[in-house]
Formats: C-alpha cells, sequence, structure tokens
C-alpha cells in the first residue's frame, strides 16, 4: 500500500499524513478493497480548472478531480484537490477548513471505492458516508 502527498502551485496543508493514510485505509479496508497507489496531489484553482478542461471538456472550477485507476479489489487513482476552491468552500459552508478538506478527501475516496453522486439518491448516500467517515477520523 502507498499513498503520496503531493502539492503542485501552491504549499503543501499541514495534515498529518499519517492520521490520514490510516483513516483512509481504514475506510478502504471496510468496504472491502485494499490500496494499491493513491495520490493525493494538492494544488491550485488554475491547474484544477487545466485538468478538467483538458480531461473532462468542463470549464470551471472545481474542489476535487477522481482519477481512477482501480482494478478488482486493490484502488488506484490519483485525487487532485484545489486547496483555493476548498478554502472557499469552507467559508461559504461556515466549516473549519480542515474539515472541509477531509471531506473532499473522503469523497475521491468513495469514489474510488465505487460510489457515484450523479443521481440524488446516490448524491445522499454519499453524503452520509462522508459524515460517517468524517466521525470516524474525529474518533482517531
Amino acid at each position: 500500500m502507498q499513498i503520496l502527498f503531493d502539492s503542485i502551485n501552491t504549499t503543501l496543508p499541514a495534515i498529518n499524513q499519517k492520521e490520514l493514510s490510516k483513516w483512509i485505509s481504514d475506510a478502504v479496508i471496510s468496504n472491502g478493497k485494499k490500496i494499491k497507489e493513491l495520490s493525493i496531489i494538492f494544488c491550485d484553482d488554475q491547474y484544477i480548472l487545466q485538468l478538467n478542461e483538458k480531461y473532462l471538456d468542463h470549464s470551471y472550477y472545481t474542489d476535487i478531480l477522481t482519477f481512477d485507476y482501480s482494478e478488482k479489489n486493490f484502488i488506484s487513482g490519483d485525487l487532485i484537490i484545489s486547496i483555493d476552491t476548498v478554502l472557499s468552500n469552507s467559508k461559504q459552508f461556515k466549516t473549519q477548513f480542515l474539515t472541509e478538506l477531509h471531506r473532499v478527501i473522503i469523497h475521491g475516496i468513495l469514489h474510488l471505492l465505487g460510489f457515484d453522486d450523479k443521481t440524488e439518491e446516490q448524491k445522499q448516500i454519499i453524503r452520509d458516508k462522508e459524515e460517517y467517515y468524517l466521525e470516524r477520523l474525529n474518533n482517531i
């Protein structure tokens, strides 16, 4: 299992990489899968916009892009997270920055685990799972 944290065009946020890696691993294992390789890359709005336009043909900012390379029971992928958008979302929703960052990270992990959010029902399921795993992180 390998979880890498890196940054492009921004500074790496003040996170506890060891604690987050354990939290992510526990979430993946509780869903019957294992981590093969996972990169969590923090960036600015301009970088994520470029990727969103290039790979998804979307011309708007987003908090996360998830690139899934998973096979069978092993998840692999890249989570590209805009620190700028996470910060603006935390202000908009009146949450702590790290809470919003953790929510975005687990959201990407849930996508790698096969959860989707295209329908209202799927959105509710993924929101409930985000809350569940955020509670688990707070109890570590």
